[in-house]
């Protein structure tokens, strides 16, 4: 979520400075959570808002069986309770840092709050393991990403059981 904002920021901070760093505050991340195993949480698609720091519905629905067959058919991932989805308008960086942004700052953002899913995960006991393997067009499809955004990563996340804790 926002942790700091300012009067006059400029405008692509878009709402305030965040939980993870990013590279000249560009915060090129979209985020995105599929649920279909969450109390209080009907099954569905959600894109995180860090203004205002809440979830907007995109769909509603089991999109297991569609996640997984985007990632190139990861069945395992359905015994988690959600997937975090992370994407990029890559254009946020490029047009201030140019191919270097592209390269470089988004993967650096995209670490910086990938860490931060597992440390949470690690302080709830739960657990969650990146995914890079999927079809880009097919994921974006799943989602409903914008066509500026391209996919990254996708996080299962559930809990684990008491003797697979290491």
């Amino acid at each position: 979520g926002i942790t700091l904002t300012r009067e006059k920021m400029p405008d692509f901070v878009r709402g305030g400075l965040r939980t993870a760093p990013s590279a000249g505050a560009r915060y090129p991340l979209e985020i995105y959570l599929v649920a279909w195993n969450v109390s209080d949480l009907p099954q569905g698609i959600y894109r995180y808002e860090s203004n205002g720091h809440k979830l907007q519905k995109i769909a509603a629905g089991d999109f297991r069986d569609p996640l997984a067959e985007a990632c190139l058919d990861q069945d395992w991932l359905k015994g988690a309770a959600v997937a975090i989805v992370y994407s990029a308008v890559f254009e946020r960086n490029t047009a201030k840092y140019g191919e270097r942004g592209r390269e470089r700052y988004v993967c650096m953002d995209l670490g910086h709050s990938g860490e931060n899913v597992y440390l949470q995960c690690g302080s709830l006991g739960m657990g969650t393991c990146a995914i890079g393997a999927f079809t880009d067009l097919d994921l974006k499809r799943v989602i409903g990403m914008t066509k500026a955004e391209e996919p990254l990563y996708v996080m299962p996340v559930g809990r684990i059981e008491a003797g697979n804790r290491q």
